[in-house]
């Protein structure tokens, strides 16, 4: 068998990301193909970006992952759309993600189900009693979807892990809730609605508030409660209608209830922008029960079949994909990462941080990702100006482009709402002016090598001497002055050695510090001699 490689959604695929298979060589009958490096085929897989340690129950961000996912080209500047499944362990989160992907693959089916006898694959589930998935996972590959406007917005499915089980704490429980929550602008919660409410009334009331008073907009996009395992469609229909009324019915505040549980109800709905609910029956018996079920449809029960047929098709309707915003600004792939690194800076210690910190961690990434916007349009600028194999470009023009570009990406940066107040906002301006700067000495020294006379300029400007020296010598000498004659001929001894160790430096990559004094000098008496000359 061969080796054979291919990119995934545009990426070259790599350990980690995606799961490597063998592929037969082709027949003899086959026509053969040259093949110059060795090829591996990859599938899309899920990736862990946030680790529990078991040991401290700390919580670690592998960065690395998280950009391979998110800064891929043909997505890192796409408006984001996360959609999470959390909720209680053992709850099918992964069961029912693994049916969103297969939809993602196959939407342009009918039969987007598969076969009857298909298992089914994606996200790592089992059936049996003890939790399957740990952390927060990604699924390798994002997913581009054109909405109605025909903008295309980035698809990140989210896998977390379930609340409540025997291994974790009530701080990892409500770490992986606040992270997912605050980082999916679609977050389908597998449980009921009183106990999402009663475990996180924090991130409800106290966040909710804070966020309310600096931004004034709402700091969650969509909710979805799924309940599994309805068992009185006799109340509640099945699927969406059933599910509203539910949600109505619980979420209602009576004055016999407690004033904190007044309070979460009341403030859930001025944290996220939609709040829905949908009934799912029981998946079957055999599901529950055969510890060989793999997924097969076979062994689904009907109404889980019909269930699904209705709720995954509506979420993933490009008209309700909500896309992931932070102060009314829509938050790319790119941003996404910086919320990423900020949020899980704050739930490093061994106590909940303080909504205040959660809100602080906001606003940094907030701005963070603003710089990152800025400097992206500058790079993006430049390189189109003089980047690559572009020509060379004259200092006055292309620092008059430099400067353009300049004012560009700052008043970007001024433009983009931002969290914090003006003294946080401009501790970021200050880093994004200094990154700018640095940015331009680079793309500056890039274009100045492209330069043909300035790369030969110190070998030309030492050529050019010695000749000038030799005539000179000979002339000094054919009028009678011996020891001028001598003094230029010493001259010009030294600058055949400058010449010949400016050559070797450049040969061998040695001295570096003595070949920049050569070049300092040739510039110098360069500069010298063009003034001369424009005085005269």
């Amino acid at each position: 068998s061969v080796n054979v490689g291919c990119f995934c959604n545009g990426r070259p695929a790599s350990s980690g990301l995606f799961k490597r298979r063998r592929v037969p060589r082709p027949r003899q009958s086959e026509p053969h193909i040259k093949c110059f490096f060795p090829l591996v085929v990859y599938e899309p897989g899920p990736v862990q970006i946030v680790t529990v340690s078991k040991e401290d129950h700390s919580f670690s961000l592998d960065t690395e992952a998280l950009e391979r996912v998110l800064l891929a080209p043909e997505v890192r500047d796409k408006h984001v759309v996360v959609l999470s499944v959390a909720g209680a362990f053992r709850k099918g989160k992964s069961f029912i993600l693994d049916f969103m992907l297969r939809y993602m693959y196959r939407k342009s089916e009918s039969n987007w189900l598969g076969a009857e006898d298909e298992p089914l694959t994606g996200f790592s589930w089992r059936g049996g009693s003890e939790p399957e998935t740990t952390g927060i996972q990604l699924w390798s590959e994002v997913f581009l979807v054109e909405k109605r406007d025909g903008t295309e917005v980035a698809v990140v499915l989210m896998d977390t892990q379930g609340a409540f089980d025997t291994q974790s704490t009530v701080k990892d429980c409500a770490t992986i809730f606040a992270l997912s929550t605050m980082t999916s602008s679609m977050q389908v919660h597998s449980s009921r609605p009183c106990l999402l409410l009663q475990t996180h009334r924090l991130l409800f009331t106290e966040y909710g508030r804070l966020a309310m008073d600096e931004i004034f907009l709402k700091p969650f996009q969509s909710l979805m409660f799924l309940i599994r395992d309805w068992s009185f469609p006799y109340e509640y229909s099945y699927g969406f209608k059933g599910g509203s009324d539910f949600l109505d019915k619980r979420l209602q505040v009576k004055e016999a209830q407690h004033e904190e549980l007044q309070s979460v109800r009341e403030h859930i709905h001025s944290c996220f922008t939609s709040i829905s609910c949908f009934l799912l029956p029981h998946p079957g018996l055999k599901v529950a029960t055969s510890p060989s079920f793999r997924g097969q449809l076979s062994d689904v029960a009907p109404e889980f079949k019909e269930g699904l047929l209705t709720l995954i098709p509506t979420l993933f309707k490009p008209d309700n994909l909500a896309e992931k915003e932070i102060n009314g600004n829509k938050v790319t792939c790119r941003g996404l990462l910086e919320y990423f690194k900020a949020y899980i800076k704050i739930y490093q210690g061994e106590d909940l941080p303080h909504p205040k910190s959660m809100l602080l961690a906001t606003a940094e990434a907030n701005n963070l990702a603003a710089v990152a916007a800025a400097k992206d349009l500058y790079y993006r600028n430049m390189e189109k100006t003089c980047g690559g194999d572009l020509p060379y470009v004259a200092p006055d023009s292309l620092e008059e482009k430099h400067c353009f570009i300049l004012r560009e990406a700052l008043n970007l940066f001024i433009s983009t709402k931002k969290m914090g107040g003006q003294d946080f906002c401009d501790r970021y301006y200050a880093q994004l002016e200094a990154e700018l700067e640095e940015m331009w000495q680079s793309f500056s020294k890039h274009n100045e090598s492209k330069n043909v006379f300035s790369a030969f300029r110190t070998p030309a400007v030492l050529f050019v001497l010695v000749c000038l020296l030799y005539v000179l010598s000979g002339l000094l000498l054919f009028i009678g002055l011996a020891s001028a004659s001598t003094l230029c001929d010493f001259l010009l001894f030294l600058a055949m050695i400058a010449m010949l160790t400016w050559a070797f430096i450049r040969y061998s990559g040695k001295y570096r510090g003595v070949g920049g004094a050569i070049d300092q000098a040739a510039g110098v008496l360069l500069e010298q001699v063009t003034q001369f000359t424009v005085f005269m």
